[in-house]
């Protein structure tokens, strides 16, 4: 039969004074003994002394009721109702341990997870924005594509674009693209075919060439309004399967400042860009006559 874990006396102290029972009796006791008091008439100097421990009482009983606001309170689960009282606890610790991390991180305004939750997480920011009214009904989008394929798998992904573009909100889609991928046909066509899904859904694309950005501007991350970003790791067949992405909800401002720095204005923006695009590879995805040298020519100039 197994015992349970043993608890060192620093563990059993905390543990009782954190007792929510014995705070309430306190709380209860240190509100009643100054009312028998002074209904009973007692001495300056004593209804002094209760007066004083009342106003301490209240401010504990205010603090505590702050705390409860701020903080979130969880069961600990028995050990001594489990089957092997030692494995659990353990096991239990260090769960605790990695949950208490999670929060610690998402207090401070930031969350990662792993790229495979990415798809996931991405909806929730979408129908968070849309339920919650926060302005602008804004996204901005950046995205780093080396496989147009990825992005039209993500059904529920373009599901929830649609409903917050017929909810009155907007979206901006910048593709950062490689020259030598702009320059095949077979990459040309999947992107195109990518772009006017989006645009059927409503969603303002553009085009900009990752040989010429910065290496801070080269990122993958979608701007929801103003209260989060969600950085996103590379997108490919290998790379979207691996390794960390983050959302922060602290200075989104920098970010959507970032996007529209590339974005841009006029003749020299990313729009601009993708429309000189287009005139030039659409004629010959439809022509079947491709001209690799060509479409490399007019990319050097986007």
């Amino acid at each position: 039969m197994s015992t349970p874990p043993r608890r060192d006396a620093g563990t059993r102290v905390a543990e009782a004074l954190s007792s929510q029972s014995l705070n309430a009796l306190i709380g209860i006791i240190g509100l009643v003994v100054p009312i028998i008091a002074w209904a009973m008439q007692q001495k300056n100097l004593t209804n002094i002394v209760l007066a004083g421990e009342t106003v301490l009482l209240l401010l504990m009983i205010a603090n505590h009721m702050w705390l409860r606001r701020i903080y979130i309170q969880l069961r600990r689960a028995n050990d001594r109702h489990m089957a092997d009282a030692r494995y659990f606890a353990l096991i239990r610790s260090q769960l605790e341990r990695d949950l208490i991390a999670d929060f610690g991180e998402i207090a401070d305004g930031h969350l990662q997870v792993y790229a495979s939750e990415v798809p996931r997480l991405s909806v929730l920011l979408f129908k968070v924005l849309i339920d919650s009214g926060s302005q602008p009904q804004r996204v901005l989008a950046a995205d780093l594509t080396t496989n147009p394929n990825l992005l039209t798998a993500r059904r529920e992904y373009l599901a929830v674009n649609r409903q917050l573009i017929e909810a009155g909100g907007s979206i901006q889609r910048l593709f950062i693209c490689w020259t030598a991928d702009l320059a095949r046909a077979d990459f040309g066509r999947s992107l195109l075919q990518l772009i006017d899904h989006h645009r059927s859904l409503g969603v303002q694309c553009a085009l900009a060439v990752r040989d010429r950005l910065r290496a801070d501007q080269a990122i993958d991350f979608v701007v929801i309004s103003r209260a989060a970003v969600l950085v996103e790791e590379e997108q490919g067949d290998a790379e979207y399967l691996r390794g960390r992405s983050s959302v922060y909800f602290k200075q989104v401002e920098r970010w959507a400042g970032r996007f529209e720095s590339v974005w841009g204005h006029g003749s020299l923006s990313a729009p601009f860009a993708l429309s000189t695009y287009e005139s030039r590879v659409r004629p010959m995805l439809a022509a079947q006559n491709w001209d690799e040298e060509a479409v490399r020519a007019t990319v050097d100039q986007l």
